[in-house]
């Protein structure tokens, strides 16, 4: 059994939905005193405390259309391990937890950063390939 076929995290990101694989999600939590910092990749929001620890904040939309963090801060956030490093990912909601297997990326379908694709509702619902965007991602954890 793959890790894709553990199951999915369905998350509302700005006008999207998109799916994390749950082998990857550590936890959803409550997006709070979050501390800005200088950062390089404009979709990091600043850092916050998680379980003790201080994580990245990212705001997943703006990281997926590569533009910068909307003013207004959210109030979801999902917890994410990348390559061994934590990330909170702000999401505007974590919506449903999908038990299916993955399919595969139809072909001619183009879904950037998607590894698979899961059906919810009837629709295709692009997994996204934490991995693929693991630099900008692990560029927001060294900050």
């Amino acid at each position: 059994m793959s890790r894709r076929d553990d199951g999915f995290l369905l998350v509302r990101a700005g006008a999207r939905c998109v799916g994390l694989e749950l082998s990857q999600v550590v936890q959803v939590a409550q997006l709070s005193d979050v501390r800005t910092v200088p950062v390089v990749e404009p979709a990091v929001r600043g850092i916050m405390a998680v379980q003790g620890r201080m994580v990245p904040l990212v705001h997943l939309a703006s990281l997926l259309e590569n533009v910068p963090h909307p003013e207004e801060m959210g109030t979801t956030g999902v917890l994410v391990l990348v390559e061994g490093k934590q990330v909170c990912l702000e999401v505007d909601d974590a919506e449903t937890l999908l038990r299916e297997p993955a399919l595969p990326v139809p072909p001619g379908e183009m879904l950037r950063w998607a590894v698979a694709v899961a059906r919810s509702g009837g629709e295709l619902v692009p997994i996204l390939d934490l991995t693929a965007l693991s630099s900008r991602l692990l560029e927001a954890a060294a900050q």
